[in-house]
């Protein structure tokens, strides 16, 4: 872990990510850009004609294909290298004109809906009879189709698109307010050293043995936010408020059902993880007494929430030994899977400390055509090794669909993209619990294993009632205010987390600095791809080779079906609750484990 936070600057080049892979300077990045705009005129000259024959469609359907895979390069690069410093005005105008390019693209190409959607299903079928290349496009062509109900005139498509930038604004907002702008007073542990907090250091500090420093760590941060909070209510106001806008123009009963038909997701999933999880709180309830138990805490806080509970067992892990564990826990994945793993290791796919306003968090993006480029602020951290694993599945996965799938299908749905990640931490939890009998240890790893259930599992769960909350408010015509979404959130940490935690007030701020409300109905994917994850990586455990094809399979697949039946075909049905129930009941038996362990 780095003791000062050093500029982008003075960041060693071998942990940072290779953006010259995509493009040598900024100004080739320029010069394709021009190339690429030219290249939405073309498309644009197939408006009104474009079912004219089964030729004039395919070409269409090419030019596009060549567009998203040109484009996405260049977008990568300007959001890459924004990246690596949120406050480089440079790459802050880069990162615009990227976004003005996604939005001319959907105004180029709003046309192509309502002109696919005109055509008779008899002149459809014929257009793959006269050319056989279209046959390659069926699939695309049919999910268009079945969105005719949701579908507008021509003009109004292409105004939907144009409003399609402003829709981008609540996110842009958030970020420069939460990545730039804010900043935090430093934390001062037990003896008075001060400690500085950013989004990188928040959970390092959080999870330090020192309670005083947790504490004023977790004062100094929500301190800050609180300052905004009538600022963050209206940004995360206006972000419901697009949702449900384009919900209505589309004819969706509500926001949930756009975001989820667009993915071929039942609605269905979302309520029955709620309503699964809720059924579980008696666990939840149960690992908090625990917690607050082996703390030996008078009161236990959320500032107690991050500390491991195992005393006197401080697992660091330098980026070199996090990379070691990550081969040794994903060899039961085969040596294909390693080989890419390996290359993404030694070629720079990832940028890997904290710099000056780099942005916060982790992610993984896949690039078409190139490889994908994977984020982290790794701090030396056990949990920044499941980090590492996590986002270094998405890469495999992106990498995998890549080189398997078209341009056309190579995109997964966010659905199935969280499977992917977890699958790999629950391998590397296996892996860990299965090189360990001292009960210590042991029941260290189990409460870190159980910090996951916490956190993605039921936490996950959480943002994603309040996510629904605040949508159903504002499709209801109620205000959101700084006071309600206060009073919202702290009612469902009281739901979640039981008696038996202080309602610190601080919490009820929490809801202003999570990013994923600003994804449209992203995280509950985190719980259910948690789930899944548990069912998979047991039975790639238990079955071996056939297994692992039938995953390998399923992280090839891109788009290919929808991501339901992909899921049924590696072994899971979470059309049910039965993944998310078992994946509960395996919390409640490791939290018997753990109070086994650590009994008196």
């Amino acid at each position: 872990m780095q003791n000062t936070i050093p500029a982008r600057s003075e960041a060693d080049p071998r942990f940072t990510w290779a953006t010259t892979d995509l493009f040598e300077s900024d100004e080739a990045w320029r010069a394709e850009l021009t190339r690429v705009r030219g290249m939405l005129d073309e498309l644009k000259s197939y408006e009104g004609r474009l079912c004219e024959s089964a030729a004039t469609l395919l070409g269409y359907l090419r030019l596009y294909d060549d567009l998203m895979r040109d484009g996405d390069r260049l977008i990568s690069y300007a959001f890459r290298k924004s990246d690596e410093d949120t406050r480089n005005a440079v790459y802050q105008e880069l990162s615009a004109q990227s976004r003005n390019l996604l939005v001319d693209l959907d105004k180029a190409s709003a046309f192509s809906t309502p002109e696919l959607l005109a055509v008779s299903d008899e002149r459809f079928e014929n257009f793959f009879r006269e050319e056989e290349g279209l046959e390659h496009y069926r699939l695309a062509l049919t999910r268009v189709r079945r969105k005719k109900d949701h579908t507008l005139s021509a003009e109004c498509e292409a105004l939907l698109a144009a409003a399609g930038q402003l829709s981008q604004a609540p996110d842009e907002i958030f970020s420069m307010l939460n990545d730039a702008d804010m900043t935090y007073p430093d934390a001062v542990d037990s003896e008075g050293k001060k400690h500085p907090v950013t989004h990188g250091t928040f959970i390092p500090l959080m999870m330090s043995p020192d309670r005083t420093l947790r504490e004023s760590t977790f004062r100094s941060l929500y301190g800050v936010y609180g300052q905004y909070r009538n600022t963050s209510a209206a940004v995360l106001t206006s972000q419901m408020q697009q949702l449900q806008f384009f919900a209505n123009a589309r004819r969706y009963p509500s926001a949930l059902h756009a975001a989820l038909d667009h993915t071929e997701v039942p609605v269905e999933i979302y309520h029955n993880l709620i309503q699964a999880v809720h059924d579980n709180f008696p666990a939840m309830h149960r690992y908090v007494r625990l917690r607050k138990k082996l703390l030996g805490v008078d009161k236990l806080h959320y500032y107690d929430l991050y500390t491991p509970i195992v005393a006197d067992e401080d697992m660091k892990v330098t980026f070199e030994e996090g990379k070691e564990l990550a081969r040794k826990a994903l060899a039961p994945m085969g040596e294909n899977y390693l080989k890419i793993l390996n290359e993404g290791f030694d070629n720079r796919w990832l940028d890997v400390y904290e710099n000056k306003g780099k942005r916060s968090g982790a992610y993984s993006a896949g690039v078409y055509g190139v490889h994908p480029f994977v984020l982290l602020n790794y701090t030396d951290t056990l949990d920044d090794v499941f980090t590492l694993v996590h986002e270094m599945g998405h890469a495999l996965h992106s990498y995998l669909s890549n080189h398997t799938q078209s341009v056309t299908y190579a995109g997964y749905v966010i659905f199935v993209a969280e499977v992917a990640s977890t699958c790999n931490e629950a391998l590397l939890m296996q892996y860990l619990l299965g090189q360990t009998k001292e009960p210590r240890r042991r029941a260290y790893l189990i409460n870190h294993f159980l910090e996951q259930f916490r956190t993605t599992l039921y936490r996950q769960t959480m943002f994603a009632e309040f996510e629904l909350w605040c949508s159903e408010q504002i499709r209801k015509g109620e205000a959101l205010t700084a006071e309600a979404l206060c009073a919202k959130y702290a009612d469902l940490n009281r739901q979640y987390y039981g008696e038996d935690i202080e309602p610190d007030p601080e919490i009820a701020l929490e809801w202003a600095r999570i990013p994923h409300f600003y994804y449209n109905f992203y995280v509950y994917q985190y719980a259910t791809g948690f789930a899944s994850a548990i069912a998979l990586s047991q039975r790639i455990l238990r079955e071996g080779k056939p297994a692992v094809d039938d995953y390998i399979r399923f992280l090839s697949g891109g788009c290919s079906t929808d991501p339901v039946s992909l899921l049924r075909g590696a072994g899971v049905d979470i059309s049910t609750p039965a993944p998310i129930s078992s994946a509960l009941k395996m919390f409640d038996q490791l939290i018997g484990e753990m109070e086994e362990l650590t009994a008196e």
